[in-house]
């Protein structure tokens, strides 16, 4: 792929739009709150644990530790996980893709607990149960 001198001084120009709202200048990986702690140039320090990234989950902590951050202070980088973090979307509460957070939001949602979702269960278990799925003839 070639990039014109154009479309390379629109990329610079996104790049440093990008960010204005804040950048890494420091990240590490906190073991006494687990944590993952990214300092930014705004003096505003973003903390998260890593369960709730996508690619971190379940990770060991020498893992966690050895991260970096991109050239541009917009992406983190976790080698020994391949895995990756992008700033602005950290910031907007995006810790995965699309398909990955929304099975974390379901995970959830089966194990929320309310009284209308108990009386449901009951009612449920006075009837016998869940019906049978009924196997495919074939």
């Amino acid at each position: 792929m070639v990039v014109d001198e154009q479309e390379f001084a629109q990329a610079q120009k996104r790049g440093r739009a990008r960010r204005r709202s804040g950048y890494a200048v420091g990240v590490h990986y906190d073991p006494r709150t687990s944590r993952i702690v990214v300092d930014l140039n705004t003096g505003v320090e973003l903390a998260f644990p890593p369960s709730l990234m996508e690619g971190l989950a379940g990770a060991s902590p020498e893992k966690l530790a050895d991260v970096k951050i991109s050239p541009s202070g917009l992406g983190l980088h976790w080698p020994k996980l391949d895995a990756d973090a992008y700033i602005p979307a950290l910031l907007q509460g995006i810790f995965g893709s699309r398909r990955w957070m929304a099975a974390q939001l379901g995970a959830a949602g089966g194990r929320a607990q309310s009284e209308v979702k108990a009386a449901s269960s009951r009612i449920n278990g006075r009837k016998g149960g869940r019906p049978r799925t009924k196997a495919a003839n074939g």
